[in-house]
């Protein structure tokens, strides 16, 4: 007979899904991030308009914001400098954009960390709330990329 999950294993499974893992609603962050250039990511639907890089590095931020939260962190110990939105270069290297997902992924793996070593009852809300965040943005880079194709195609 199966063993029922945990509530923490079925916490870190809904983190993954949102993140990385299959997911039965489509792309999930980091799917709708793979084989994004530095150029697409970069690029704006209108002027001031978020753009996918600065999306990603809000989801960065938010991973960031909630481990904090889960361990009573001080803030401003994140990677960049300021909070919640990120304006990131209208042009940038490829080298540039890898940083920043590479940022994204160091903080979903520290969260990840953080959600496995503490006691379930701490966490369900946040934990919650982050996966939706993902999967929202997940949805709004899918549409940025394909209003960027639209536009390209003329």
């Amino acid at each position: 007979m199966k063993q029922p999950k945990t509530q923490n294993a079925f916490l870190l499974e809904l983190l993954d899904e949102a993140y990385d893992l299959p997911a039965w609603h489509g792309p999930n962050l980091r799917n709708s991030l793979r084989g994004v250039t530095a150029r697409q990511a970069a690029w704006r639907p209108r002027p001031g308009r978020h753009n996918i890089w600065e999306v990603a590095v809000h989801a960065a931020y938010w991973k960031y914001a909630v481990r904090r939260r889960l361990l009573g962190g001080k803030r401003g110990s994140f990677a960049l400098k300021g909070s919640n939105w990120f304006e990131r270069p209208d042009s940038a290297t490829e080298e540039e954009w890898r940083a920043d997902l590479a940022l994204l992924e160091e903080e979903h793996r520290k969260l990840r960390e953080t959600v496995a070593g503490l006691p379930a009852a701490a966490k369900t809300r946040l934990i919650y709330g982050i996966a939706f965040h993902d999967v929202y943005h997940a949805g709004q880079i899918r549409l940025l990329r394909r209003l960027q194709a639209a536009r390209e195609r003329g």
